[in-house]
């Protein structure tokens, strides 16, 4: 640190150190940018570990969120403002760390995620396992994270001007964390993977560091002994104990509406976006500009504005912007006369969907992030110059509000009383924040139209409150296709759930559809039907012997159904992810799914897949798969290479597993990534596919411990038995009667297909490829064109089955004519025991 002596040295000191400020908050703005990145990586890989349920998401944002919080209290607490000390020299320390840390994650998270796998995994003591798991990888680079605010403005004078800067600070930092969102959801991890977005967080860190001990070595450290003039006064000489605490008590109940209102809207906007990565990183990014503008605002009226009513009337405004929000999403935004699929080009999707966000979204955030600045200023007194503590303490308190809203929010009130009803507590909430702060001031003189304005205020949030609209239920149905099928089907159930939201359609045809997060999951289309019972039919007939089965998601509960008809099976667990979803299937698809929810072999396990499989010692005879589409953002999870190696790991010998892939709403590319990922862990797996009309529209891939021909003889002969009854009167109710009408559905093996697979990624955990391939074809139609591309590659799968040479003869027959013409009945509803009656055919609705 450069040594002056004097008035005027000590004046032209602080000048320096004024002008290179923006240089500061440029270097924040890279702190901020660095700390998303580090977010989302370590989300990705600590899910991979605990799971994706609501539970396993609240741990870690509760940790990550503690950790700030600490942080911020701990710095001023460890480290009081001393002279030889320069802020700046403080801070660049804690972004050195920040980088070690960063780096040491890759190595530390999934080495404590193997010994998580050997701890208790239900109830309370499993919910205490992954809390503790979570506090041991992220805390320490949290923490650090935490304490770098109140560290870089203790560089600032607590001037009216200097609080100012406080807030512009802040705001830069958040700004920096609008660009790690877009940069990392859209190209570090669309085109590289956690490793590289890692070092490259990590970089920003070391010449954040670097450029701060740089300004720290050029300028004077603050002290209130400075030779140089003074400061101006503080904007006051003390605050009284309850005007104090009324801040703080607002700032955790901002806190508290904002995160809660996020966790809402997220969930209400990827209906209508799609829940793809890149619509999650654009309503990120959107809230957190929101916030950062809002910051710039407040800071820039904090000088001369009284800071406890701005605070009071910023929350004011953050309650009618709930309001404003939540008419948007559910009247405006679902009827909008869009089209997704006529998009000349992903990018103006990605615009549409941005614009839509801003919309919705920057009102209240701006309400929110105008906030910090007037609560800095409310605090800020001559009696503690420490800028660190005032600015910690203000940070700490939001941020703990934020954990308890997301947190009740989430795992609480959307699931108890709905996203309407939810809103309404948040809009409230905000309300209250907003008179805590305005009750003091009330007291003082000449404060009648303050009371006045108040009373105005809560009137009309009341109002607000009553008035706010449900969601619609078209939109939890079909999402962001709302437009193209709105009044096409009658919406007959809808409920949202602890993980996603879910509804049961009939459409016009008679047939019922079921839907998870805006998109139809399973039906009683024909076609729809005879996919979900290949999944459980091709594995359940090659495996010799099934005795035990595990399915992947219940859906409709067809395919897991599926299996209740085999006499050998005595298990059948099934893992789902949302508890509301078996009953609700079971009310409108039992005699689709033979009732499997309460067939006596059945065991529903409600936990993410990846989780269950991971920490399970059970081995299975079969496993089939169908999880939710890969666009969907955390999908890509269940289609990685080394889930299929768990998946492989817990196969009894002989066993089989079946894997749903999409055609539709899809590419070449991401076919080719999911066909490529499963064959390098089943390397003689087979390609079996589910036409619509004679053309491609979805896929079963089938692998198999041990590479044995497929005995056809023996599977006629068991289909032959009364016992097997059942499975026959399956098979023949989605228009496959015969044993060859199953298995001429063959279309391809690992490696026939090789040549049209060699240039496709493989989808890695720490490097999930597959959901940016898919988010970007998600609007695609090309299910056709994939198929017969990959049909190009077909070849008679000589060895693959045996048995009597005119039945195999018979076989490749059927495999190498013209696929039959659609049936008059393909999309019309599968009953069970009664001829359907005639019905116009539908347009098949995306499941």
């Amino acid at each position: 640190m450069n040594e002056t002596t004097g008035p005027a040295a000590g004046a032209s000191s602080l000048a320096r150190a004024e002008v290179l400020l923006p240089l500061v908050a440029l270097l924040f703005a890279g702190s901020g940018a660095s700390a998303l990145i580090y977010e989302i990586v370590w989300y990705q890989l600590l899910q991979l570990a605990i799971g994706s349920t609501s539970v396993s998401l609240g741990v870690l944002l509760a940790t990550f969120m503690g950790g700030l919080c600490i942080g911020s209290l701990a710095l001023p607490r460890l480290l009081p403002r001393a002279r030889g000390i320069h802020p700046l020299l403080i801070y660049a320390g804690i972004e050195a760390l920040i980088a070690l840390f960063g780096l040491i994650e890759l190595i530390l998270i999934p080495l404590i995620g193997t010994a998580y796998l050997y701890g208790p995994q239900a109830g309370l003591a499993g919910m205490l396992w992954r809390g503790t798991i979570a506090a041991i990888c992220l805390l320490p680079p949290t923490v650090l994270m935490g304490a770098s605010l109140p560290a870089i403005v203790r560089w600032v004078e607590s001037s009216p001007r200097g609080v100012s800067w406080w807030g512009l600070l802040y705001g830069a930092n958040t700004a920096g964390a609008v660009f790690g969102c877009l940069v990392a959801g859209f190209y570090l991890l669309r085109l590289y993977d956690v490793n590289i977005a890692t070092f490259i967080a990590a970089a920003i860190n070391v010449v954040v560091a670097a450029a701060s001990f740089a300004v720290a070595r050029a300028t004077p450290a603050p002290s209130t002994t400075e030779a140089a003039p003074k400061p101006a006064p503080a904007p006051a000489v003390s605050v009284a104990p309850f005007a104090r605490l009324s801040v703080y008590t607002a700032i955790a109940l901002s806190g508290a509406s904002a995160l809660g209102a996020e966790v809402v809207w997220t969930r209400l906007m990827g209906l209508t976006l799609g829940a793809t990565v890149y619509a999650f990183s654009i309503i990120l990014a959107v809230f957190l500009a929101g916030l950062a503008l809002g910051t710039a605002i407040g800071s820039s009226l904090v000088r001369d504005a009284n800071p406890r009513a701005g605070l009071a009337w910023s929350q004011m405004l953050a309650a009618f912007g709930i309001a404003w929000t939540a008419y948007i999403l559910a009247e405006w935004y679902p009827y909008w006369p869009i089209n997704p699929q006529l998009a000349k080009s992903i990018e103006v999707t990605f615009e549409i969907d941005f614009v839509r966000s801003v919309w919705a979204t920057l009102p209240a955030t701006i309400a929110w992030g105008a906030s910090f600045p007037f609560a800095f200023a409310a605090l800020a007194t001559n009696r503690d110059p420490d800028s660190g503590r005032v600015v910690g303490r203000v940070y700490a308190a939001n941020t703990f509000g934020a954990i308890v809203g997301a947190l009740l929010v989430s795992l609480l009130l959307i699931p108890a009383i709905g996203t309407q009803n939810s809103q309404r507590v948040l809009l409230v909430t905000s309300l209250l924040s907003g008179l805590v702060v305005l009750l003091p001031l009330m007291k003082q003189k000449r404060s009648q139209g303050l009371e006045i304005a108040a009373g105005v205020a809560v009137g009309l949030a009341g109002l607000a409150t009553l008035w706010l609209p449900p969601v619609p239920p078209e939109l939890i149905a079909y999402g962001r296709r709302i437009a193209i099928t709105a009044g096409q089907s009658e919406i007959v159930y809808t409920a949202e759930g602890r993980n996603t939201s879910i509804a049961v359609s009939q459409w016009n045809d008679g047939a019922y559809q079921f839907h998870v997060a805006g998109k139809v999951e399973a039906s009683t289309e024909m076609f729809d039907m005879k996919l979900q019972r290949m999944l459980g039919h091709l594995p359940g007939l090659i495996n010799p012997d099934p005795k035990s089965v595990l399915v992947v998601g219940f859906g409709g509960g067809v395919t897991a159904g599926s299996f209740t008809t085999y006499p050998s099976v005595q298990r059948l667990v099934i893992c789902e992810i949302e508890p509301l979803i078996p009953p609700a299937s079971t009310r409108y698809f039992a005699a689709e799914n033979y009732n499997v929810m309460n067939d006596k072999r059945t065991e529903i396990v409600y936990d993410d897949a990846r989780h269950f499989v991971a920490t399970t010692n059970e081995k299975f005879d079969i496993i089939t798969s169908d999880p939710i589409h890969p666009f969907v953002k955390g999908s890509a999870t269940l289609y990685s290479k080394e889930y299929f190696e768990l998946v492989k790991a817990h196969l009894n010998p002989g066993g089989v597993v079946s894997q749903w892939v999409p055609l539709y709403e899809s590419d070449a590319a991401t076919v080719k990534s999911e066909i490529a990922t499963f064959f390098e862990v089943f390397p003689a797996g087979t390609v079996w596919a589910n036409l619509l009309n004679g053309n491609g529209y979805d896929l079963v891939l089938i692998g198999r411990l041990e590479a044995k021909p497929i005995d056809l003889d023996a599977i006629q002969a068991r289909l032959d038995r009364p016992d097997y009854a059942k499975v026959s009167e399956s098979l023949r109710l989605v228009q496959m009667p015969a044993l060859a009408d199953l298995f001429v559905t063959y279309a391809g093996s690992a490696r026939d297909l090789q040549p049209w697979l060699k240039d496709a990624a493989i989808n890695r955990d720490a490097d999930l490829r597959l959901q940016y391939l898919a988010g970007l074809a998600l609007n695609h139609a090309e299910e056709d064109s994939i198929y017969r591309e990959m049909r190009q590659y077909w070849a008679p799968p000589i060895g693959l089955f045996s048995g009597s040479p005119a039945r195999i003869d018979a076989l490749y027959t059927a495999m190498t004519s013209p696929p039959p013409q659609a049936d008059e009945n393909l999309n019309r509803p599968a009953t069970v025991g009664k001829e359907p009656q005639p019905q116009t055919p539908a347009p098949p609705p995306q499941k």
